[in-house]
This record gives C-alpha cells, structure tokens and sequence, in this order.
C-alpha cells in the first residue's frame, strides 16, 4: 500500500461520512412529514482485493441510504374525515394521476383532500385508489381499483317501506253498523269516519306523499280502517284514492287482538298485525314504479301499536322510514375502508372500498418522489385486501401517521459523523505531508555506508546525474523497503 492508497483512503472516508450527513439531513428535514420513512446509514468496507490489491487489506469505505419502510410512525389526531392513518401492516394504493392507467404507487401518507374535480388526493398530488360499489351496494372481491371522487356522488332519496302507528281509538265511540267497505274515501256522500290522521310517506324519487287513514268503529271492540291516498290520484293506476282496507278488533284489555287485510274483497288476516300497503303508482304519469309499505298496527295482545281504551282517539306516534331527497354533506370513512355519503335528510350511502396493501418484503420496496413507493422484484407484488382482512392493518379516520425519524438519534448520528469526517481529513492531510516530504527528496544526496570501518560512504544519485528522478524513484522504493535504514542508508540534505 502507497502513500497515494491512504491519501484515496482518507477521501473515500470523507465521501462516506459526507453521504452519511446527508442522509441524517434529510431525515431531519423530515421530521415533520407525514407518513415518512427516516432512512440509517449503512457502511461497507472496500477490500483491496477487490481492485487488484492485497486480498483482505482495507482500501476505503463506502457509505449508502437505507430506508426503515416497514417502520410504523406514532399517529396523532387531525380534524379531517379524509385523514387516514394504517394502524398496522399495509400502505395506501395511489397513482400519479387521475386517470386509471397512470402507474400505481404505494404510501403510507394519508394526508387526503379533493381537488377542484373531487378525487381525493394528498399533499404529493397522488390519487387515492378504491373499488367502486357495486350497485347493490356490495363491493368486488379485488378487481381493478379506480380514483375515489367525491363529487360523482349524487343527491339521494330512499323510499318508504315500513309505517308504524301507536294510536289510541277511544272505546265509547259510537259504532256505525251501516259502514260498507269504502265509504269513507269513496261514499257519495263520504262517511264520517270516527278517526282520521294523514301521515306522509316517501317515494323513490325522495317526494313526500300523504296518506290519509281513518278508522270507524263498527261493534263492540270492532274496528273498519281505509288508506287513501291524498295527493293527485292521477298519478295512480287504477285513478282511485282508495289504496287499501281491513278490520282491526281488540281485546278486553284494550290491546290489538287481530288485524284482518280487505283489499280487492278478499279477507287475509295477519300472523303478526302488519299488512302490506301498496301504493298503485302510474309510471306513465307519476314516473314511480308501484309503491309496497309495511303497515304494522301493533302487536298482538300488546298495547305498542294500536289500543282501544276508553279515551279520546289520538295519535301518539307515526313512524315512517325512508327520506326525502338530500344533498352530499360529507363522508365518513369506517375502519374496514368503506367510504360512506352522508346526505342532508340523515341517509348514508357506502359509495367505495379503501384497499391496502402489502407485500412480503416492504423493505424492498423502491423510493419514488411524493413520499411514495414503487414495487421491485425484493419487495414481492402487492397483495390488495380489506383494511383488517388477514394480515391487512385498519384505518383510522382524523388521524394521520407521523415521521419515523428521532430527533435525539439524528443529533448523536451527526456528531459521531462529525468526528469521523474530522478523523477521515486529517489521514488525507497527514498523507499529503508525507507526499510533500517525498517531493523534497529530489533536493537531497543518497549515500551508502560500507560494512567496513574506515571506509567512506559511497554517493549513489545526486541531483546532477542524467535521469536522476527515473533512477531515484527505484532506488527510494529500495530504501523505503529496507529493514535496516539507519545501518545502510544516509540522506543529505542540499543541493547536489
């Protein structure tokens, strides 16, 4: 090894250490970035064999970036419903662009908002990857994923299929005897009913339409009821308001005994006290498809629905499902990544699927910009599944993955490089001293002691000889080998 080796050595010290500080830099500069991934240094020593050297002997170091992907950063909350954090093994599919042939990526920043066209994306600009649902309201089992746009999410409506009363029919009502099926709606003139109440139901399209039911007594704990429907009966078909009709009879007690259907003169009790109403939409005129809801009186031998007491008829309760028609408010996102609309009339609607990723090798992975990853052959393919689905991590919605990166850590990193790279410098000074001195020897005369004694010292080179350095440069390397230097050799400063 030459004075030149250790002056390389020392350089190649000094890239190494450089390279170490740049990448404790960026992880500082990191600190406060979402879902990033500090990176350690890792060092590896350059053997002289391997460039034509002595086998095993040292010829430098060299120093390179070694990323902690598979490294869960702390969590911390946010006020954002579109900030998510993986609790657990998995990163969030992303892409460069909205369009879905752009290449996919992988991050565990999620940091989301919508962009001027809705897609949710992050402070990188990369597009947040989901499945769409199904129009069941489903979701594929895999398949290709798709941007998640918030805005391609319309109004929504949702038509009435259950009705509920809890009512009470006074009990010393006077019974009519004479009451035909129908009359209360269609009589000419109208019978009087003894009760009557409108209750607004909901169509698919998210309209409110208006029932009205009335009761008659007609005996002793004997009850007559019709539906009718109150709006425009153009928009049935058959035009008629009439819709539905049956018998209620009641206990002693005042609890519902039997509920009895008598639409169309047929005679159908009910097992449990619900009869189905259906609403004879006209598509040609109303554009709504026929209508069927769920009345349910009560139930039997209970006093939760319809009673008979000996008090004034009132309603106390109409419960009625569905809604009318409301506009997207916001989003919600669960646990298993299912991405739900909330609408103004109180509905939620699941509207996408946030996979995750993993892989059998994270640390393989490739860094890319934007904080965001690429798949290698180290890393595997990516296996996409349900957030909490086999080895997939959860989500955590309001809540964003920190750094990775100890400040601590950092600092102590930086300081032992300091001394490193301080260490590194003075080799390569310490060499170039010896450099310059090896130039100076060109000023000086060589001369060889005899083994006799008495004998003067014979003059081997001097500055004056032809070929004076060719000829020097062998006989120093002569000198520098020998074992006996102070025996054999003597150097003369001055000129020749």
């Amino acid at each position: 090894m030459s004075l030149y080796d250790a002056l390389l050595i020392g350089v190649s010290g000094l890239n190494a250490q450089s390279r170490a500080m740049s990448i404790f830099s960026s992880n500082i500069a990191n600190v406060n970035t979402v879902g990033y991934k500090g990176s350690a240094s890792a060092f590896q020593t350059m053997l002289g064999a391997a460039n034509g050297g002595a086998a095993g002997l040292s010829e430098g170091v060299m120093a390179s970036a070694q990323a902690n992907i598979a490294q869960q950063g702390a969590e911390f909350a946010t006020s954002s419903p579109t900030d998510l954090a993986i609790t657990g093994n998995g990163f969030f599919c992303v892409s460069t662009s909205a369009d879905q042939a752009a290449q996919m990526l992988y991050t565990r920043a999620g940091s989301f908002t919508p962009d001027s066209s809705g897609n949710l994306r992050n402070s990188a600009g990369l597009y947040l990857q989901g499945w769409p649902a199904n129009a069941d309201g489903t979701f594929p089992n895999g398949g290709p994923t798709g941007p998640i746009n918030i805005n391609s999410i319309g109004g929504k409506g949702e038509a009435t299929s259950n009705l509920s009363l809890a009512a009470n029919l006074d009990a010393s009502a006077v019974a009519d005897p004479n009451y035909t099926v129908g009359s209360m709606t269609d009589g000419n003139p109208p019978v009087q009913p003894t009760y009557s109440t409108t209750v607004n139901v909901y169509d698919s399209q998210g309209g409110s339409q208006p029932l009205k039911i009335s009761y008659i007594k007609t005996g002793a704990n004997s009850w007559s009821y019709e539906v009718a429907y109150a709006g425009d009966k153009s928009k049935l078909n058959p035009a008629d308001a009439l819709i539905s009709t049956g018998t209620l009879t009641f206990n002693a007690d005042g609890s519902l005994a039997n509920a009895t259907d008598t639409t169309g003169g047929t005679s159908t009790s009910s097992p449990d006290g619900s009869i189905n109403v259906t609403i004879p939409w006209d598509p040609t005129t109303s554009g709504l498809q026929p209508q069927t809801i769920d009345f349910k009186h009560g139930t039997y031998g209970k006093t939760d629905g319809i009673t008979q007491f000996d008090s004034d008829s009132v309603l106390n309760n109409a419960t009625v499902d569905g809604a009318l028609f409301g506009n997207v408010t916001g989003v919600t996102i669960a646990a298993d990544g299912t991405v739900y609309a909330n609408f103004s009339n109180g509905l939620t609607q699941a509207e996408y699927k946030i996979p995750l990723a993993t892989f059998a090798n994270p640390d393989g992975l490739a860094q890319v910009g934007g904080n965001a990853f690429a798949v290698t052959q180290n890393s595997g393919a990516a296996n996409l599944g349900s957030p909490g689905s086999g080895n997939h991590g959860g989500l955590q919605s309001y809540a964003l993955e920190g750094s990775t990166v100890d400040l601590a850590t950092e600092f102590t990193n930086m300081i032992t490089t300091q001394q490193a790279y301080s260490a590194s410098a003075r080799v390569v000074s310490t060499a170039s001293q010896m450099l310059d001195e090896l130039m100076q020897v060109q000023h000086c005369k060589i001369w060889r002691r005899s083994s006799q004694k008495g004998t003067p010292p014979t003059l081997v080179r001097k500055k004056s000889d032809t070929n004076f350095m060719a000829s020097f440069t062998l006989d120093f390397g002569l000198f520098l080998n020998s074992r006996a230097l102070s025996s054999r050799w003597v150097m003369e400063s001055g000129a020749a």
